[in-house]
């Protein structure tokens, strides 16, 4: 099987962790999720940590003071000469990095920005329907349905912010991608096996 890239974008609720991992496992591919994290600190020098409680989140650092040295690994490479948009360089050398290696399905993150340039890559989102999603996020969170749809309204707002930023596109907007489906319709079994099916045909596999 030819050397493949499966960037997954996803509204909250909407199984895009479940469907990316059942893709992995069906293309013979690594699954990156906070798994990224992980890669770009061990490449920036900074803890795990520090990525976490950024992740996926537009504007890092109020000012570059918020910097502190417990953030670091044997002093980070990087020294302090840091900005903003470093978390986000460190996060996209760990992405192509990782795709050179080999067949990747990576989450959210805005993979499919830095690997524009890639070959045999194809761009999915994953939305399902907002009663579909409360209901997912309410089991999983113990919430109820008034505060779930307000966690999904919150993240995805933070979430579109750091896409559009720093894309230049619209987060969930059909022309980012190459496949926008609605996985409330088929499920996530269902809905995984079409995207897979979409990719064979694309790639003649």
């Amino acid at each position: 099987m030819k050397h493949i890239i499966i960037n997954v974008g996803r509204q909250v609720g909407a199984g895009g962790q479940e469907i990316g991992k059942m893709l992995a496992d069906d293309f013979g591919a690594k699954y990156y999720d906070r798994e990224l994290l992980n890669l770009a600190a061990k490449e920036s020098g900074f803890s795990e940590k520090f990525f976490k409680q950024n992740d996926e989140r537009k504007g890092f650092f109020r000012s570059l003071f918020n910097v502190q040295a417990p953030h670091l690994v044997g002093g980070g490479m990087y020294g302090s000469n840091f900005s903003q948009e470093s978390l986000f360089k460190f996060q996209s050398d760990a992405i192509r990095k990782a795709a050179e290696e080999s067949s990747c399905v990576f989450l959210g993150r805005c993979a499919d920005y830095i690997l524009r340039d890639f070959q045999n890559v194809v761009n999915v989102f994953i939305t399902a329907s907002m009663d579909f999603r409360v209901d997912v996020i309410s089991k999983i969170k113990q919430l109820d349905a008034e505060h779930a749809r307000k966690l999904i309204e919150h993240v995805e707002a933070r979430r579109a912010q750091y896409y559009n930023y720093y894309t230049g596109k619209k987060w969930g907007a059909a022309e980012s991608y190459d496949l926008c489906i609605d996985a409330s319709l088929l499920g996530l079994e269902e809905t995984e096996k079409l995207i897979a099916d979409f990719i064979r045909k694309r790639f003649g596999l």
